[in-house]
């Protein structure tokens, strides 16, 4: 019902003012695109070595990023600063009105000041300039205007480009800040490759939500200790079969004598060896040998991409070839994996 409701729907023509709304956000759309394609060029060029000295006097800093704007660049800045300190960099967010009232108690001479400002002339950062400039704190401006205050008082300026607001009067904020913010995610990207920032690096600051889940180790999840169902090569299947059965996760995994794992039994070869000889054969002659394992470092999102690329419901979890878990899909899907 909801399929034909919605097909039909789509086949209504829309109203002339229906196709002015679409046609008003396809044009904002190709402005902001626009504004991104020639911030890209600018990278490629003239923007090139003052950016590398952004990434590398923000990576070199002992203390903090200190991110700072007005109005509609706060905003962008606040996003940025976050995005900065969720992927290895310290980094906070200071209000130059508040700056002035206090805050600059906030910044030490140890920090690199990131400074968002359109216009480069906002009043509201003067009081930031001054002290930035008294205690040698290195100001990284981006802004639009290279002769701008701002830019003047700064070790770095990202002069982006002047693009059209997508605004239809010029003034609300749209492509400028698209660019802001898109020039914000380069360098935070940026430093978080520089340095090596990784999964686990990751996982720290993430712990909560979908995302926590995505970033849970197999470790985190996995079976371990007395769970595991394990037998020796040697075990006749009529005393593994009662092992399987007590562990219940549909397979077992056979050992070596120096406690490798050799193979594992799942339900399916057990289908395949089914006769009256099944019972008295050894679990190293009925074993699948060398079966696909995971280690417990790596990502239960890439854990759970290959039990299902496998079409496999369990898999054993190895640390230097012995069996130290097992994970079952049924604890991926759990654990807000999927």
């Amino acid at each position: 019902m909801g399929l034909t409701v919605e097909k039909t729907a789509r086949e209504q023509p829309m109203d002339s003012q229906d196709e002015q709304l679409i046609s008003s956000a396809r044009r904002t759309l190709e402005l902001e695109s626009s504004g991104l394609r020639s911030l890209e060029a600018m990278l490629a060029n003239g923007l090139s070595e003052a950016f590398a000295r952004a990434v590398n006097l923000m990576r070199e800093a002992k203390g903090r990023v200190i991110v700072s704007g007005i109005g509609k660049s706060g905003h962008i800045a606040q996003k940025v600063a976050a995005t900065l300190a969720s992927t290895g960099t310290p980094a906070f967010f200071v209000h130059p009105s508040e700056a002035s009232h206090g805050d600059l108690g906030m910044i030490t001479r140890d920090d690199v000041l990131l400074a968002f400002s359109w216009s480069g002339e906002t009043a509201e950062f003067s009081g930031l300039i001054t002290y930035a400039g008294r205690f040698k704190v290195p100001i990284i401006a981006i802004t639009s205007r290279a002769e701008s205050t701002l830019a003047a008082a700064s070790e770095v300026a990202l002069v982006l480009p002047q693009e059209k607001e997508a605004c239809p009067h010029g003034l609300a904020p749209t492509t400028s800040t698209v660019m802001q913010l898109a020039i914000g995610d380069c360098l935070a990207i940026a430093l978080l490759e520089s340095k090596g920032f990784s999964a686990t690096d990751f996982k720290i600051f993430h712990p909560g939500g979908q995302l926590g889940a995505k970033l849970k180790f197999v470790s985190d999840i996995m079976h371990s200790g007395d769970e595991l169902p394990l037998a020796p090569t040697q075990m006749s299947m009529g005393e593994a079969l009662v092992i399987m059965t007590e562990k219940s996760f549909g397979c077992l995994g056979v050992t070596w004598d120096d406690g490798r794992l050799a193979g594992m039994i799942t339900d399916g070869d057990l289908r395949r060896h089914m006769g009256p000889s099944l019972l008295n054969a050894t679990t190293g002659e009925i074993m699948t040998p060398g079966p696909k394992t995971v280690a417990p470092d790596m990502l239960a999102s890439a854990a759970l991409e290959l039990v299902n690329s496998m079409s496999i419901t369990a898999v054993f979890v190895v640390e230097k070839g012995r069996p130290i878990g097992l994970l079952h899909i049924h604890d991926l899907l759990r654990s807000g994996v999927a």
